[in-house]
């Protein structure tokens, strides 16, 4: 048998406190990345769950920001997500409660459908650049990828987007 590390108590009594306050402070912005790349409210909660739970393992030994890690998580989690499952739609007997209304809502609707078409690089490198306006170097190190991949990848995700005919006709209008 192996041996294995044990911590000092020390830091074994400070990681939950600290991993709490983290918790609280940055679950409703992280929530919110987690629902944009995934579109799904409720796939959005089980990513920023396991990426928490990804985290509460790992708080010790991480050494860069806990933020830059658990969004690191949520991208790459999401990405073998989305290699082990079928992404076709999914039909529902239930329609929404409350429907949008207004310009607005139809045109955020329509940026959001057109994310969502992205390949998966690409939404996320639109995600973590334009949503969380975080710099390439940023996203580069949560992608795991140079900056200037993230500059090609968010330079097509924006040519992809141009053409998007839902966004035309609203640009136009």
């Amino acid at each position: 048998m192996g041996t294995r590390e044990i911590e000092p108590p020390t830091v074994v009594q400070e990681r939950p406190a600290q991993f709490e306050v983290f918790v609280h402070a940055r679950s409703a912005g992280l929530l919110r990345t987690a629902y944009a790349l995934t579109g799904d409210l409720v796939l959005a909660e089980d990513l920023l769950q396991t990426a928490l739970a990804q985290a509460w393992r790992s708080w010790s030994r991480v050494h860069t920001s806990h933020e830059a890690f658990v969004r690191r998580t949520m991208v790459n989690t999401y990405t073998s997500w989305w290699r082990r499952r079928w992404n076709g739609e999914r039909p529902t007997a239930e329609l929404p409660e409350h429907p949008g209304t207004g310009e607005d809502s139809d045109t955020r609707l329509d940026l959001l459908a057109a994310v969502a078409r992205l390949p998966r690089r690409q939404r996320a490198v639109v995600v973590l650049r334009y949503y969380e306006d975080l710099p390439d170097t940023d996203i580069a190190d949560i992608l795991g990828c140079s900056p200037s991949t993230v500059r090609s990848q968010a330079h097509r995700a924006l040519g992809r987007l141009a053409t998007h005919t839902d966004l035309q006709e609203t640009r136009h209008e």
